[in-house]
């Protein structure tokens, strides 16, 4: 019996990046063996153990072949024969193929770190479109790896249009592609995530209701960046992942701009909420089974996009119905949220170009601080009741915004 490490340890120490999980693959082994020696079984399709003390995942060597459709359409070889060659020639990427012994040798027969070395990301062998999720995965890939200017070789995303040609992706489970889709929300360059799937065709094939906003045009005589909204959506992913490592941000951040649209008879920018926007966003986020907390801001930040994105040139009035609508006395981290969101736009709109950001942001913020000065306490204690102490409340939060924000007495 032989134990190797492989995959995304293996790489990360490569790249000189922090090993965050270690995965072992072990040769020659039995389940019977593994057992004996008390590691704990928890693989449901193929044999895996948990490692008796260091709770590691340690799997049994195995090939794979196509016998269906779909990324779970293989039968699964686990005999003690399987060599590690044939394990690794199973794996997605020739970066993620590369294996080391316990003496710190390394075994990397399909080049994975000469590709490593020249950035690239390449598929290890013809099986690779077996796996209709492997077109997500090298989109994660591409994503997480931009930093470091890995590209994805010619010959892999001309498989990857190939892939999505065939209708393997209509296979995948709505939660594997968004496990796939949260982990690439939260790398460091997630637009690229979209960017490559959009490339190879996938996108219009996994999220037609984001294939949507590439199709929607936006122009403006005044802000000259409104070439059309999926560059203006993707230039806001890119500076929201700047901004904030919130998931909840950078979800929202894909439907911000879903309402723009053309009008063509006056050509103006006209952000506008209607009902086709929030039905999008409900239609996307009910069947790739969203957490609510991520679909609420989206339609939040679409349906009063208008306001918040002008939030400075808002009323007293208005500035207190938005916070009652979107329930922000509740969950006060929604004006953090959309403070952010605010910002968001405002650097996208001018392509961080000569003006002063985060303005917009701030005044949000301040504007929330001051209602929150006002005491509901003090309202009941004077001896208002029922409807009365909302009008009060409100009476009392739109004075303090005219006396302290807008300085009218």
């Amino acid at each position: 019996m032989k134990i190797f490490l492989v995959g995304g340890a293996v790489r990360d120490k490569l790249l000189s990046l922090p090993v965050r999980d270690r995965d072992w693959v072990v040769i020659g082994a039995t389940p019977e063996l593994m057992l004996k020696n008390g590691f704990q079984p928890i693989g449901r399709y193929f044999p895996v153990f948990l490692h008796p003390t260091t709770h590691e995942e340690y799997a049994l060597a195995r090939s794979e072949h196509k016998n269906g459709r779909g990324y779970t359409g293989f039968l699964i070889k686990t005999t003690p024969d399987v060599t590690l060659e044939q394990d690794l020639q199973r794996r997605d990427l020739t970066i993620n193929a590369i294996a080391q012994d316990e003496n710190g040798e390394l075994f990397d027969p399909y080049g994975g770190r000469k590709d490593l070395e020249n950035r690239i990301l390449r598929h290890v062998s013809s099986s690779f479109n077996e796996d209709p999720l492997r077109v997500l995965r090298v989109a994660r890939f591409a994503a997480r790896f931009a930093h470091l200017n890995f590209n994805i070789a010619k010959e892999t995303e001309v498989l990857l249009a190939q892939m999505t040609s065939d209708g393997e992706l209509k296979y995948l489970t709505v939660e594997r592609v968004w496990e796939e889709t949260k982990r690439a929300l939260l790398t460091a360059n997630p637009q690229v995530y979209f960017q490559v799937l959009n490339t190879c065709n996938a996108l219009k094939v996994l999220f037609p209701e984001l294939d949507y906003l590439y199709k929607i045009s936006s122009s403006s005589v005044k802000y000259k960046s409104y070439i059309n909204t999926n560059i203006h959506t993707l230039m806001s992913l890119t500076i929201a992942s700047k901004f904030s490592n919130s998931l909840e941000v950078r979800f929202a951040t894909l439907f911000s701009h879903i309402s723009i649209k053309m009008v063509s008879s006056i050509k103006i920018y006209s952000n506008l909420y209607n009902l086709e926007s929030i039905n999008i966003i409900k239609q996307f986020c009910q069947r790739l089974h969203i957490p609510n907390n991520l679909r609420d801001l989206a339609l939040i930040i679409t349906k009063f996009n208008n306001v918040i994105f002008n939030i400075e040139q808002q009323s007293a009035k208005t500035l207190i119905t938005l916070f009652n609508q979107i329930d922000a006395w509740r969950k006060p981290s929604r004006i953090e949220h959309l403070a952010l969101l605010s910002d968001v736009n405002t650097y996208s709109r001018f392509e961080f170009k000569n003006i002063k950001c985060c303005t917009q942001g701030n005044y949000l913020r301040q504007a929330f601080k001051l209602t929150q000065s006002i005491s509901i306490k003090d309202v009941v204690d004077i001896g208002f009741k029922g409807e009365e102490i909302r009008k009060e409340l409100t009476k009392r939060r739109v004075y303090i915004l005219q006396k302290k924000l807008f300085n009218l007495d």
